[in-house]
């Protein structure tokens, strides 16, 4: 028997199916039908394995293995678009018999309220490095000046500035997890002292972790503050006025995990004071609108929600899928179940 007795799963893009099918033996997947069909019910951007449509083919409706439209009754199993799953989301309320939702991001906070009552799975690992990457280079960026001198190339400015180094920093990575780790690896050989908040106290072969509740006690230490925790209920403006007065003047907050961890107009008030830095790869509201003053708030660097979107996110999903759908048809436990 399969796991949660599944027999179908939908994948967002042909491109997508066609990837982890070739790397699924047919006899490893057995009983299983991989088809396409996507929860947006539009056509994909085109451009991406994980999201677009690169198969060429339109994920409007879908096809069967025969190559009919699906009938949405038939779907156990549902692999969400990497880009724009919280539009689609509208759309599984539809599937009768849906047992799993399969996220191709490493949160799942748009899914979330299926909690409970659908079985969730995430693409933890398929983006761990990369954001890990741009987190680090954000905070480098920042701490530079690169955001200022390639503001200045354009007037041809020469602005010679003595900056912070990340070399002698003490950082706050906030989230312990595979993203946090990883930016805790690429840290610590710059010469970073670390330091690390996870939901509770505990200590592993990396040290000591805080737990949020105490995180009063190590904010005034924190040079930088790598922000990386899920966002839930407890997160959800976790980083608030009272969180950021608590930091040294000229501390920088450096945010890869969702904005909403953020309470935009407290960070904004300290940002435009001039106290604090910032260097943000998600923020609250997304897309940023133009003509939101955070877009022109001294001493930040934006970039638009890119952290785990690069050439290393293609062969790590398909592999995590292809490693789902091994464990499903052998009836085996799930890969990144949420609430495992």
């Amino acid at each position: 028997m399969t796991t949660l007795d599944i027999h179908t799963i939908a994948f967002p893009t042909a491109a997508l199916r066609d990837a982890v099918q070739a790397e699924v033996p047919a006899d490893d997947r057995a009983g299983l039908d991989l088809i396409v069909w996507s929860p947006e019910g539009r056509r994909g951007p085109g451009n991406e394995t994980g999201g677009g449509t690169s198969g060429g083919e339109s994920v409007g409706g879908g096809e069967s293995a025969g190559g009919s439209a699906p009938d949405p009754d038939d779907i156990d199993a549902v692999v969400m678009p990497y880009m724009g799953a919280g539009e689609a989301v509208s759309a599984l309320e539809g599937l009768a018999h849906l047992k799993l939702i399969q996220m191709q991001s490493t949160g799942y906070d748009p899914v979330a309220d299926f909690e409970g009552r659908i079985r969730i799975a995430t693409g933890a690992g398929a983006h761990a490095a990369a954001t890990a990457e741009l987190a680090v280079g954000l905070a480098l960026a920042r701490l530079r000046g690169i955001d200022v001198a390639a503001r200045n190339m354009p007037s041809g400015t020469w602005a010679h500035e003595r900056r912070w180094s990340l070399v002698d920093r003490t950082a706050l990575i906030v989230g312990v997890g595979g993203i946090g780790e990883e930016i805790r690896a690429r840290l610590e050989p710059f010469g970073v002292t670390v330091l690390r908040a996870g939901s509770r106290e505990r200590d592993d072969e990396h040290g000591h972790v805080y737990a949020s509740d105490d995180l009063g006690e190590v904010l005034p230490r924190a040079e930088l503050v790598f922000l990386i925790t899920p966002l839930t209920d407890a997160t959800h403006h976790l980083v608030d006025a009272d969180f950021l007065a608590r930091l040294p003047d000229g501390a920088m907050i450096v945010n890869v995990s969702r904005g909403a961890v953020v309470d935009t107009d407290a960070l904004l008030a300290e940002l435009e004071s001039g106290r604090l830095q910032a260097a943000l790869d998600v923020v609250d509201p997304e897309p940023l609108p133009s003509d939101h003053p955070l877009w022109r708030a001294p001493n930040t660097l934006i970039t638009p929600h890119e952290g785990g979107d690069t050439s290393a996110f293609e062969p790590r999903i398909i592999a995590i899928l292809a490693q789902q759908v091994r464990r499903i048809a052998a009836g085996e436990d799930l890969l990144n179940a949420v609430g495992s």
